[in-house]
């Protein structure tokens, strides 16, 4: 690289580490193009997964491909490295990167935006690593919603009542966004599959939602937050607030309320936190571990360093004095477009930007056709609410190719049945072939279903002073 050339370091390529590159890219087009500029963005994954729609994506309302964006196709001016960041030594403007495949090596910037998000928050919870599913990626979409179906046909199969109780018991923890529209949808989508199996009903199913709050959903108020948990209770759906999940070892699960129950599926949304590649950095971090940044978005104390989403601690000019914004989606896509254009700024000497929005309210699906919003003091419930969801989110969608398909995805589905396959079998595709080429050596797999044994990679116990966030 030419010693006069600006490198600009992304590191996360999120919502927000995608949207800032791209907002680069569009502002430094000449820059980059007489090469005094170069752009690197580094995330694990080749792709960038719009979160929200998640829950619909594991449901089967849209294909799963449609709601991620390949980084190098709307990036082609920006070198994109497969890897993750494992330490940040600003001291000396690098960033340790660790790729797909081989050894460790050290990247040099000058400019560093900081997007890395943020990771499931746990607790030290007996089992909960062991046998519990995330939430934030869509691997673990389509992996929840293989092992649902995949539970359905177990509970059809068996002639054991013990095992068909379990297989049709869903745990799920965590009483805001991702938890509640999660299990909502998959509630949703089962319920409708039951039509096509003989040996139990809908009714025979069993899902919990564990909240150790006295409220759900607090991003939509406390009325629609009581709305929500009158209409899933009567979906009889058993929502239990003020409630701790204390063990769920061998899928045992125990209750602080005494309740017991056996479970194959137990959904882990309780949360989230900074992620913890910032404790290897010698960058500054407030309590919980994020980023503390000026309201244009650089880190306080930090020259030439940028954060912005979930592992930033950005002041709300909107609110009341020292209020941080939210960590929401509908921040993150504002921040996103902010800093890209104040990097770009601040390397072309212009005048910087504040980041400056107010909250607008908040919307959530409940499965089709339902759900709750609160949009500038309006209250809605059911299918405007559900509506106004699909509206809001298929806009912030990134790419036009993206919005058409998903568009095109809810069309066909307004024809066309639901599809129920489950592709359980993706979890172990040589079984088959296994059992051909080696039938005296093949043993088969264990018990427990295999999408348990592929349970969310993330989840790691550690100790923690409180519990009241679960």
């Amino acid at each position: 690289m030419d010693v006069n050339t600006r490198h600009v370091l992304i590191a996360g390529g999120g919502y927000v580490g995608m949207y800032a590159a791209f907002r680069l890219q569009k502002s430094l087009r000449k820059e980059l193009r007489r090469g005094e500029v170069t752009i690197t963005v580094v995330e694990p994954r080749s792709y960038m997964t719009y979160q929200p729609f998640l829950p619909e994506a594991a449901a089967g309302n849209l294909e799963p491909r449609h709601v991620v964006v390949p980084l190098r196709r709307v990036l082609p001016n920006v070198h994109v490295i497969t890897g993750r960041i494992v330490s940040i030594d600003h001291a000396e403007h690098s960033a340790r990167i660790e790729p797909r495949a081989g050894a460790t090596y050290d990247v040099h910037y000058d400019e560093l935006v900081v997007a890395l998000g943020s990771v499931a928050r746990t607790l030290p919870i007996p089992g909960l690593a062991e046998h519990g599913i995330g939430f934030k990626q869509v691997e673990e979409a389509i992996q929840l919603r293989n092992h649902v179906l995949d539970r359905l046909d177990v509970a059809e199969s068996t002639t054991n009542e013990e095992t068909r109780r379990r297989a049709l018991s869903f745990v799920f923890v965590g009483g805001g966004y991702a938890g509640v529209e999660a299990l909502a949808e998959l509630e949703d989508m089962a319920r409708y599959a039951c039509r096509y199996y003989r040996n139990f009903s809908a009714e025979d199913m069993r899902w919990v939602l564990v909240e150790a709050a006295g409220r759900i959903l607090p991003e939509v108020g406390e009325d629609m937050g009581r709305y929500t948990v009158e209409r899933l209770r009567k979906r009889h759906i058993d929502v239990k607030l003020n409630t701790l999940l204390e063990s769920c070892v061998g899928g045992h699960v125990e209750l602080s309320d005494g309740t017991r129950l056996e479970s194959d599926t137990i959904v882990w949304t309780a949360g989230v936190k900074a992620n913890p590649v910032l404790a290897e950095s010698d960058l500054p971090r407030d309590d919980k571990g994020r980023l503390p940044t000026e309201p244009d978005l650089r880190v306080v104390g930090a020259e030439h360093v940028w954060a912005a989403g979930d592992c930033a601690a950005v002041p709300d000019l909107t609110g009341p004095p020292n209020a941080l914004c939210s960590p929401s989606a509908q921040h993150a896509v504002r921040q996103a477009k902010v800093l890209g254009d104040n990097v770009a700024r601040a390397l072309k000497g212009r005048l910087l930007h504040n980041y400056e929005h107010k909250h607008v309210g908040s919307v959530a699906s409940l499965g089709l056709h339902k759900g709750v919003a609160q949009v500038y003091g309006i209250k809605l419930r059911g299918w405007p609410a559900w509506f106004m969801h699909r509206t809001y989110h298929v806009s912030r969608m990134p790419t036009l190719n993206r919005k058409v398909r998903i568009v095109a995805d809810w069309t066909l589905g307004l024809f066309f049945p639901r599809e129920i396959v489950s592709l359980g079998s993706l979890q172990r595709p040589r079984e088959e072939f296994e059992r051909s080429a080696l039938p005296r050596q093949f043993s088969p797999p264990a018990s427990r279903s295999p999408e348990l044994e592929h349970a969310h990679a993330g989840v790691r116990a550690e100790p923690r002073p409180e519990r009241d966030g679960q």
